[in-house]
């Protein structure tokens, strides 16, 4: 039997997901009201029995290691776990990832031991569900040594991705790095042969996923060099050398690696329709439990929203809304479009006595208080009577306790937010 083991590659500092990652790294970043983005990857490898599971990570980990030890407890009679694997110095090496092949590279000592037959890289920052069972039977059916999972794009996606040209087999025989948009790449257009059944008109091209599936000696010999990246220099010259074919996945995939991308995909989530379903119970996607009580709401009105555990929510209206764990919404205020990742912890009336003292805004939303298109971070305090997007779009720009980022607000973790205070 195939013996697999999962690498999740959890990305370098998340520059583009500033300021979400300023205190914690791109996996652990808050999904979905109750989720992190790691769960994700973590969920599609045990769901498809790939229950040995390595995270490689370097920057901001602590709430990471904090969340996986809380989240992940296997049996010890699976032989299952998931451990992050951070960038360390050793005899053989004593800096940095330098990228995510140089991060396999340098593990390879901790792989070994394991004796796997196969290896999977997984993205940590990427919105899917995928059998990935179906993926590595389809690797060893074909007899590749390296297959990439890719996903149909129109031409003017295509020039933010790396192409693959396909032959009628499925069999990669050529890749190009973010082709330009004016470059004619008429002859990469997928042949009839392979496109799958019911492919939707116009996605001519193949895509990488920045999923792979390598037999274990190909990848252990295709890092035996000192490059440093899976996309831009292993796979292109594996695919002169190995035999190396295209998975095509047809569901819903989605990078999540930008402000922009994160929030509509996380807005998407309360959509009547959502594109990525946590309504699963055959393909859950698991997380921390944290046995909170449920959530109440008080004569509140909420149109396509979803509220975690633990939330108190008092004559407010919501629409196209993701409410997070613990959060406190007051009277009267309206939220449209926004991401609310709740809280860590409830105060007590005690602080909360503290805090008018010293005209603290408690945790949560205040009363009054109308905020429209943002993603409001965890332990945020905002104020009675503020306005939050409201009024013209703002240029990109980052104050102590916001950043504006492609027209998306973002209320950064533990900032305070004064009554009366508005902001675009």
């Amino acid at each position: 039997m195939p013996k697999v083991l999962s690498i999740i590659l959890g990305g370098g500092k998340g520059t583009r997901l500033y300021p979400l990652t300023k205190e914690r790294s791109k996996p652990a970043v808050p999904f979905g009201g109750k989720h992190r983005i790691v769960d994700i990857p973590i969920s599609n490898s045990i769901n498809s029995d790939f229950k040995q599971i390595y995270l490689l990570t370097q920057f901001n980990s602590a709430s990471l290691h904090m969340h996986i030890t809380s989240a992940y407890n296997f049996d010890r009679f699976s032989q299952g776990f998931v451990e992050i694997l951070a960038a360390e110095q050793t005899l053989e090496h004593s800096g940095w990832y330098e990228g995510t092949a140089d991060a396999v590279r340098k593990n390879f000592i901790h792989f070994k031991t394991r004796k796997p037959t196969h290896y999977i890289i997984l993205s940590g920052d990427q919105l899917y569900q995928m059998d990935l069972k179906a993926y590595l039977d389809y690797h060893i059916k074909s007899g590749a040594q390296i297959t990439i999972a890719t996903t149909a794009v129109n031409r003017f996606d295509a020039s933010g991705f790396g192409i693959m040209k396909v032959n009628k087999k499925r069999a990669i025989t050529a890749f190009m790095e973010k082709p330009a948009p004016d470059l004619d790449i008429s002859d990469w257009i997928i042949p009839d042969e392979s496109r799958t059944p019911g492919a939707t008109a116009g996605k001519d091209y193949l895509a990488s996923m920045g999923i792979y599936i390598f037999d274990a000696p190909v990848l252990e010999e295709a890092l035996d060099n000192n490059f440093t990246d899976f996309g831009k220099e292993v796979i292109p010259l594996a695919i002169q050398k190995y035999k190396v074919f295209s998975y095509i996945f047809d569901g819903y995939w989605e990078d999540i690696g930008t402000i922009r991308s994160f929030y509509d995909a996380t807005i998407d989530l309360a959509s009547i329709k959502p594109k990525f379903n946590f309504y699963d119970e055959e393909k859950p996607i698991f997380t921390k439990p944290r046995n909170l009580p449920p959530s109440k709401t008080n004569n509140a009105h909420m149109t396509r929203c979803i509220a975690s555990e633990g939330c108190v929510i008092t004559e407010a209206a919501i629409t196209d809304s993701v409410i997070g764990v613990r959060s406190i919404i007051e009277r009267h205020s309206t939220l449209e479009g926004v991401v609310c990742m709740g809280a860590d912890f409830y105060e007590t009336e005690e602080e909360k006595a503290e805090n008018r003292a010293k005209g603290l805004p408690n945790i949560g939303i205040g009363c009054n208080t109308h905020i429209k298109r943002a993603i409001i971070d965890k332990n945020a305090r905002i104020g009675n009577n503020c306005s939050i997007g409201c009024g013209s779009p703002l240029a990109d720009c980052e104050t102590d306790d916001y950043v504006v980022s492609d027209g998306i607000i973002v209320i950064k973790k533990n900032a305070v937010i004064y009554d009366n205070t508005y902001i675009g």
